[in-house]
C-alpha cells in the first residue's frame, strides 16, 4: 500500500486528512516540522502533505530540509494551506512543490490531487525501471550495474570487506550466430541469463548484461575462494545447459570468465577494477576458453 505523510500542527487537520486518505493509503502524521522530517527520513513515504503555517518551523523551512536530503528529496510535496495568497502559492511552486490543497478540505479534491501524484510516481518508477533493464534478457543493464558497483565499492571501502567481479563472455558467439542465426543467438543469451538468476541467491549479488555477448557479476563481501567457486559453478552450469534449436536439436555454449578481487586497496579505482577483470577474461580466452582466470597481481 502506498504511504502518505501529513505534517500539520493542527490536530483537526491531521484527523480530517487521515479519515479521507486512510482507506486507500498508509497515513503517517507529525504535528511539527522536526518530527515530520524525522518520520520522512525513517519511512520514506510516497507523498508528503505539508502545512505552510506552522509554529517553530514553517512549511517552507521543512520543504528546504526535505529537498536537501538524499533520502527524501525525490518525494513529491503537496502544500496544504488556508492562505488564499497567490504569492505563497507561487513561492511553493517555484521551490518545486508538486501541488497545493487549500483548507477547508474537500474530500473529493484531496483524493483527486493525491491520486494524480501517485499515478505520476508510478509512471516515473516504471520508466526508471525499464531504463535500467536489458530488453532481451530482462537482466539489469550496464547503467544499472555501474550504479550498483559505485554503491558497493563505497561500502567495501568503508567496511574494509572484499569485493569480487566476474567478467563473462560467451565463447565464439559470432560463429554461433553465423551458424544458427541471430534469433537462435538471442535464445542462447536468454538461456545464459537464467543461470545467473538461479545461482545468485544472496541479496547483494548482482548480475547484468554488459553488452553484446558479455555479462558481468558483482559479488560483495566475497574473497578469492568464494569468487572462484561461484565463477566455476556458473561456467559449468552454462556448459551443461541445453539450448533448444529450430531444427529440433539442442546445442551448447560455453563461457570464459575473468575474475578480479578488490581487498581494501584505496589507490585502485573502479575503472581499474573492471579493467582487471577484463584482462583476466582475455587470459581465459587465449588459454583455450571455457575456463576461469584470475587477474595476476
Amino acid at each position: 500500500m502506498k504511504s502518505i505523510l501529513v505534517i500539520d500542527d493542527q490536530e483537526s487537520a491531521i484527523a480530517v486528512l487521515t479519515k479521507i486518505l486512510s482507506p486507500d493509503y498508509t497515513v503517517y502524521a507529525a504535528d511539527n516540522g522536526t518530527e515530520g522530517i524525522k518520520i520522512a527520513e525513517e519511512y520514506v513515504p510516497d507523498i508528503i502533505l505539508l502545512d505552510i503555517l506552522m509554529t517553530e518551523m514553517d512549511g517552507f523551512a521543512v520543504f528546504a530540509v526535505l529537498k536537501g536530503s538524499e533520502k527524501t528529496r525525490h518525494i513529491p510535496v503537496i502544500f496544504i494551506t488556508s492562505l488564499l495568497d497567490e504569492a505563497n502559492e507561487e513561492r511553493g511552486l517555484a521551490l518545486g512543490a508538486a501541488d497545493y490543497i487549500t483548507k477547508p478540505f474537500s474530500p473529493a479534491i484531496v483524493k483527486l490531487r493525491v491520486n494524480h501524484q501517485i499515478r505520476m510516481i508510478e509512471q516515473l518508477r516504471t520508466i526508471e525501471r525499464l531504463s535500467m533493464l536489458d530488453e532481451l534478457t530482462d537482466l539489469p543493464n550496464r547503467r544499472s550495474f555501474e550504479a550498483r558497483l559505485s554503491s558497493e565499492w563505497s561500502r567495501a571501502t568503508r567496511e574494509k570487506t572484499p569485493l569480487s567481479i566476474l567478467m563473462i563472455d560467451v565463447d565464439r558467439f559470432k560463429d554461433f550466430n553465423d551458424t544458427y542465426g541471430h534469433i537462435q543467438g538471442d535464445i542462447a543469451l536468454q538461456a545464459a541469463s537464467k543461470v545467473f538468476s538461479q545461482m545468485l541467491k544472496r541479496p547483494g549479488d548482482f548480475a547484468a548484461r554488459w553488452g553484446g555477448e558479455e555479462f558481468i557479476v558483482l559479488l560483495p563481501n566475497t574473497d578469492i575462494s568464494g569468487a572462484q567457486e561461484i565463477a566455476e559453478q556458473i561456467r559449468k552450469n552454462i556448459e551443461t545447459m541445453l539450448i533448444p534449436c529450430y531444427d529440433g536439436m539442442v546445442r551448447n555454449i560455453t563461457v570464459s570468465i575473468g575474475v578480479n578481487v578488490q581487498i581494501n586497496k584505496k589507490y585502485i579505482t573502479i575503472d581499474d577494477f573492471i579493467s582487471g577483470a577484463d584482462k583476466a577474461l582475455y587470459d581465459a580466452k587465449i588459454k583455450g576458453r571455457n575456463r576461469v582466470c584470475f587477474l595476476e597481481k
